[in-house]
């Protein structure tokens, strides 16, 4: 199905596996809600027909929350990238994470502010050039996977686009997981990074990502100063916890049946 993003985006990639997770669970279009935020991955919701919300930068896991508690009956799924998640809305998906409500967040990683110019974001790779890094970026990357098991998220893990079929079947374990369930999507930008880092076509940089989950089998490490470290993917955290909606609900409750 065309879309208005960019040809060759990633994100394409991640909505067809969200979809088809979607239709796999028979969810009732009805009965879901996708809040999105700023940046190339807020676009994605415009092509969902189901109740989608467009919010603020960075806040979509605030409204979500908002949302989530007031209509415990919906499948609230939140759409955000590296930007938006990480950077201006870092405190929301911390507590999001904390908390441990029935919302499942697909954060879309193409490690820059694609939309807006090219720019630096949390999870750009050392020495990548941006418009606001021009002589390469000096900060190490982040690990938002790390960050959303260590402040508590019941269900975290992560896929590659390239990935499709794997990507859909880890959406779908988030989606059905009852807690807080983070999912890190690693999408690639074409337009704005790949051709300013000259990472080639989106094939090209699809595939690179092979070189990223098996760097051992393209060459000596060390020889690749993009790429040190193995990309791990998979789930990373599933356990039981308690779901901060039913605990909320089950405390208004008593403190109703108190005040009589």
């Amino acid at each position: 199905m065309p879309h208005f993003m960019c040809p060759g985006c990633g994100h394409g990639i991640a909505l067809r596996a969200l979809l088809w997770a979607v239709h796999e669970l028979q969810i009732d279009k009805n009965k879901l809600a996708v809040v999105c935020g700023i940046g190339c991955s807020g676009r994605v919701g415009a092509y969902i027909d189901a109740n989608t919300f467009h919010t603020t930068h960075g806040r979509p896991l605030a409204f979500a929350t908002g949302l989530k508690l007031a209509r415990p009956d919906l499948t609230v799924i939140v759409i955000t990238g590296d930007g938006d998640c990480l950077a201006i809305g870092g405190n929301h998906l911390i507590h999001a994470c904390r908390r441990n409500l029935d919302i499942t967040c697909l954060m879309l990683n193409n490690e820059v502010y694609g939309m807006t110019g090219g720019q630096v974001s949390p999870t750009t790779a050392a020495q990548r050039i941006t418009t606001t890094t021009p002589g390469g970026n000096a900060e190490p990357t982040f690990d938002a996977c790390k960050l959303a098991e260590a402040a508590g998220a019941s269900f975290v893990g992560r896929e590659v686009t390239l990935q499709t079929p794997s990507l859909k079947n880890l959406v779908k374990q988030a989606i059905a997981h009852p807690g807080f369930a983070f999912v890190e999507v690693m999408s690639d930008c074409t337009e704005i990074y790949g051709r300013k880092n000259d990472l080639g076509e989106s094939p090209e940089m699809v595939l690179s990502q092979k070189a990223d989950m098996r760097p051992e089998a393209f060459g000596n490490a060390a020889d690749q100063p993009f790429r040190p470290h193995r990309l791990r993917t998979g789930v990373f955290a599933k356990k039981d916890a308690p779901e901060y909606g039913a605990a909320y609900r089950a405390r208004a409750a008593l403190a109703r049946g108190g005040a009589r």
